[in-house]
């Protein structure tokens, strides 16, 4: 099995893009500087960051830069969402990593807990109603409630690091409740709580002590494109502040749809060029991570299938190597043999190894091109666990299947999606394992599609004919084992295994919701990705298709409709399936009939 995480190690010629990130961040005069990383869901763009972080702790390739010039910092946005305030809690990461590193001076770690100390201050402001009027001595029950809950340190900011206890907190309250007198003596050695005053003297030192340290500060941002639209936007407006400032730089990793939705959400009414115009003024340097193309996928295939085996790390580090030359010179040369590359490793077994990449090579071209997949590496990781799986599952039930035709198997649930992969284990279940269709799909001699098809494959029908000829066939083999397994190790369904993890916890989500004023299901919508919508309706289709009675309102079915008034396509599937039903219930008849998106069928 392979870990579902971002990597430190390249697999798919990434170094050129991440030079190009250290180049443009240690050049002379370029600081402070904001790179976007863009990309869509599982292209690789927290790898991404973890290469350009690599590069910078090293001092290879960086001419006159010292590996102790670099103050780096991760910020995980998603990781606080709903926790604390973004901006405050993305100022207090960078204030604590400032303050770890000036620990051994004294004066200078005294100006760092300051800094952090005034982060606390933006916080009890809490940006916003409750902290202008806290700002003119007006104090409220939402802004000491904000306090206790955010922080465990407020009186860094206000007392001289005596620690708030509860009691203490208590007593605060009920002093709050006497008003605008008791707060303001509270506050009296704070005077300057306004927050341009503030942001001011914050940008001040901060400026201040960069310089002291004599070092350049690099800030990761990840996940910005699965928080909340108010999160994202807050986490942008924190970097703001820093744009200006000296020996800085933000990496942001994002998709640019995404960000740009949550713009278009957040300031309501804006156009699709404010849109793109807020993201340039915050995204100076954008960088797309590229698309990964067959040769890309194949290598990024065969290094996978390298580790499972239990290559050790210097056979590893040799296929890396060569499989990296071989896609720089993708321009002028071939791919680089099997045989080739088995030579280079010391390995006397080589079998089992020529087998996986053998497997590598019939897979990557759908793989690389299929819609659904569209040679996204964390999609073609997850069909690999889901492969490794099975094919372990099998070993334990001694199971008498051949892993290869598991893996065309699960290919063909991701590409086809859940009615055809239903109509597929039907015709296998109805023709005692070896349906014939097979037969014709897999004929040298014919290359149309077989009328006889379910009608679920019609508009798949290029894909399956495609499938049908990778190796090894499936006419001469029973397959009924084989579906058993799929079916005994997808019990959410046979899509969850491509789908992000936003889309599974959306299709979790409308598959239990049994209202249209669902507020769960409409927080799942906005998290939902694009190019899982189709995939989750799919699912919620297979899973409605099991309902025997409709007398009532089954669950699931207001999760549906939902996602058909948020999806166009995902609408289409969903009235193909409503229409193939014979009679319509009279709750059902009632309910679409307000429905624009079922208008006119």
């Amino acid at each position: 099995m392979w870990a579902d995480r971002e990597s430190e190690i390249d697999y798919l010629n990434f170094s050129e893009i991440s030079e190009q990130a250290v180049d443009v961040i240690t050049a002379p005069g370029m600081l402070p500087i904001s790179l976007g990383v863009f990309g869509n869901w599982g292209a690789g763009k927290s790898t991404l960051l973890k290469l350009i972080e690599k590069d910078l702790r090293t001092s290879e390739g960086l001419s006159s830069r010292k590996k102790k010039e670099y103050i780096l910092v991760n910020f995980n946005a998603w990781r606080y969402q709903g926790y604390d305030d973004s901006r405050a809690a993305l100022l207090e990461v960078i204030g604590a990593e400032l303050n770890k590193e000036a620990k051994d001076n004294e004066p200078l770690h005294k100006k760092t807990k300051n800094l952090l100390a005034r982060i606390n201050i933006f916080r009890i402001l809490g940006f916003g109603a409750e902290g202008l009027a806290l700002a003119h001595g007006v104090p409220t029950g939402g802004f000491l409630a904000r306090i206790f809950g955010a922080t465990q340190n407020l009186v860094d900011s206000v007392q001289e690091e005596k620690k708030l206890t509860g009691s203490e907190y208590q007593d605060l309250e009920k002093l709050a409740k006497d008003g605008k007198e008791t707060m303001g003596e509270f506050f009296k050695d704070t005077p300057q709580i306004t927050p341009p005053q503030q942001i001011a003297a914050f940008q001040k030192e901060y400026s201040e002590i960069l310089k002291e340290l004599d070092s350049t500060l690099v800030v990761f941002i990840d996940n910005l494109d699965r928080c909340l639209p108010r999160n994202a936007i807050q986490t942008l407006e924190a970097i703001s502040l820093f744009l200006f400032l000296p020996n800085t730089a933000f990496v942001i990793a994002a998709d640019e749809e995404m960000i740009r939705g949550s713009v278009g959400e957040y300031f309501k009414g804006t156009s699709n060029r404010h849109q793109i115009d807020y993201i340039d003024k915050l995204i100076q340097f954008p960088i797309q991570v590229p698309k990964a193309g067959i040769r890309e996928i194949r290598a990024y295939l065969f290094m996978l299938f390298a580790i499972d085996k239990g290559l050790d790390e210097q056979d590893l580090v040799k296929i890396r190597s060569k499989l990296e030359s071989s896609l720089q010179q993708s321009w002028k040369s071939e791919p680089i043999k099997v045989d080739k590359l088995l030579e280079i490793i010391d390995q006397e077994d080589k079998d089992n190894l020529r087998q996986a990449f053998d497997l590598a090579n019939r897979i990557t071209p759908i793989l690389a091109t299929s819609p659904n997949i569209q040679g996204n590496p964390r999609i073609v990781k997850r069909l690999l666990n889901v492969i490794k799986m099975r094919s372990n599952i099998a070993k334990r039930r001694k199971m008498p299947i051949d892993e290869n035709i598991i893996a065309k198997l699960v290919i063909f649930e991701r590409c086809a999606g859940a009615s055809a992969t239903l109509d597929l284990y039907q015709l296998i279940d109805s023709k005692a394992g070896k349906p014939e269709i097979f037969e014709q799909l897999e004929s040298t001699e014919n290359d149309n599609f077989p009328n006889n098809a379910p009608s679920s494959w019609k508009d798949k029908s290029d894909f399956i004919m495609r499938w049908s000829k990778l190796k090894p066939q499936l006419s001469d083999v029973d397959l009924r084992a084989a579906i058993y397994l799929s079916r005994a190790t997808m019990p959410i369904g046979v899509y969850t295994a491509g789908l992000s993890e936003e889309g599974q916890e959306a299709l979790r989500t409308l598959a239990e919701t049994k209202k249209m004023t669902s507020p769960g299901a409409d927080s799942a919508l906005k998290q939902l990705p694009k190019e899982d919508e189709i995939l989750v309706m799919e699912e919620l289709v297979n899973k409605l298709r099991q309902v025997s009675s409709w007398e009532n309102q089954p669950v699931g079915f207001a999760g549906a409709c939902k996602l058909a008034e948020h999806s166009e396509q995902a609408a289409k599937i969903f009235i193909r399936y409503l229409s193939s039903l014979l009679q319509q219930p009279p709750w059902m008849k009632a309910m679409l009939k307000k429905k624009t998106w079922y208008e006119g069928v």
